[in-house]
C-alpha cells in the first residue's frame, strides 16, 4: 500500500507508481504533512465525490479544499478558506461549482477552475455538520444541531428551515438519490422519512432492540436510493433495505476502527454504486 503526502504542493500525482489493493482493500493512503504544526500532520476532515466517483473533494483543518482526481491520477488545490471545513458538497447544477461548510457557520460556494467565490450564505447559528445536494443539483440542504435549512442554488436562497427540539438534536438530514425524499437521522438513531415538499412523514425506521447501539454518525445511500449504510462510534455499520425498511445486516470492522466519520458508495457502472464503500477515519482516507 502507498501512502502520498502531498505537503504544501498545489498540484501533483495522487500516485507515483501504479497501485496494488492490499489485503484489506486499501490502494493509497493520502496524507499532508506541514512541519511547521505541532502536530506535524494536517487533519482532512470531509471528502465528498462527484456523481462519476472518478474525483473528489477533500478538505483539511486549515481550510484547504483539494480536488482529487482518481482516472488522472491528479490532486490539485482549488482554494484555500483560511478556517477548517465542516462540511462539504459536490454535484451542483453547474458541475464546476462546489459548497463548503464553515468554522464561522457560514457556507460558501466556489467555482473549483476559476477558484472564485461565487456566493455566501449564513443562516445556521451552529457549525453546519453536513450537506446534500438534490438530484436536480437545484437544491441543498445543509444540517446543524439544532436546524436543517433547504437552499435554493439558482439564488442562493433559503427556501425553508426545520427547526427541533434541543433534546433530541438532529444528527443529519439529507436527500435520497431519486425522487424528492428526505431522511432525517437523529442523535436517539432514529430515522424519518419525509416529502420534501409538503414534509408529510413517509415513514420510520425501526430503532434496533438488539445489540449495542451505534450511535449513528455517518450515512451513505446507494444510487438506486434503495440501501442505507450507517455508522458511528462503533466499529459496526447497519445496512438497511429503504423498500421493505428492514435491517439487512450488521457488518463488523476490524477493531482497530473505533468510529466512522464518513461513509460513501462508490459509483459502479455494474451494480449501481451498491457494493464498493469509502470509509473515512482521522488523519487521512482511504481508498
Amino acid at each position: 500500500m502507498q501512502t502520498t503526502d502531498i505537503g504544501n504542493k498545489e498540484e501533483g500525482k495522487v500516485w507515483h507508481r501504479k497501485p496494488t489493493p492490499s489485503n484489506t482493500g486499501v490502494m493509497v493512503t493520502v496524507i499532508r504533512s506541514a512541519a511547521a504544526y505541532q502536530s506535524k500532520t494536517v487533519r482532512f476532515l470531509h471528502v465528498t465525490f462527484d456523481t462519476t466517483g472518478d474525483s473528489f473533494l477533500a478538505g483539511d483543518h486549515h481550510g484547504n479544499i483539494y480536488v482529487l482526481d482518481i482516472t488522472r491520477n491528479r490532486f490539485r488545490l482549488v482554494q484555500k478558506t483560511g478556517q477548517a471545513c465542516t462540511a462539504l458538497a459536490f454535484n451542483l447544477r453547474r458541475t464546476t461549482e462546489f459548497l463548503v461548510a464553515l468554522a464561522d457557520y457560514s457556507i460558501k460556494c466556489f467555482d473549483k477552475d476559476t477558484k472564485q467565490l461565487v456566493s455566501w450564505m449564513r443562516g445556521h447559528e451552529g457549525a453546519v455538520s453536513s450537506m446534500s445536494v438534490h438530484g436536480s443539483g437545484r437544491y441543498a440542504i445543509s444540517t446543524s444541531a439544532d436546524t436543517a435549512q433547504l437552499w435554493d442554488l439558482d439564488t442562493f436562497q433559503r427556501k425553508r428551515k426545520l427547526n427541533v427540539r434541543q433534546s433530541v438534536g438532529i444528527q443529519r438530514v439529507f436527500f435520497l438519490p431519486l425522487g424528492n425524499t428526505i431522511l432525517s437521522c437523529f442523535n436517539d438513531d432514529s430515522i424519518f422519512a419525509w416529502e420534501s415538499d409538503t414534509l408529510f412523514c413517509k415513514y420510520q425506521l425501526p430503532v434496533p432492540d438488539e445489540g449495542p447501539r451505534i450511535h449513528y454518525k455517518a450515512f451513505a445511500v446507494t444510487r438506486d436510493g434503495k440501501i442505507l449504510a450507517a455508522g458511528g462510534r462503533s466499529n459496526l455499520l447497519h445496512l438497511w433495505c429503504l423498500d421493505t425498511r428492514q435491517l439487512l445486516r450488521v457488518v463488523q470492522m476490524p477493531p482497530k476502527v473505533r468510529t466512522v466519520r464518513q461513509l460513501e458508495f462508490l459509483p459502479d457502472s455494474f451494480d449501481g454504486g451498491a457494493s464498493q464503500v469509502c470509509i473515512h477515519s482521522f488523519y487521512s482516507f482511504i481508498l
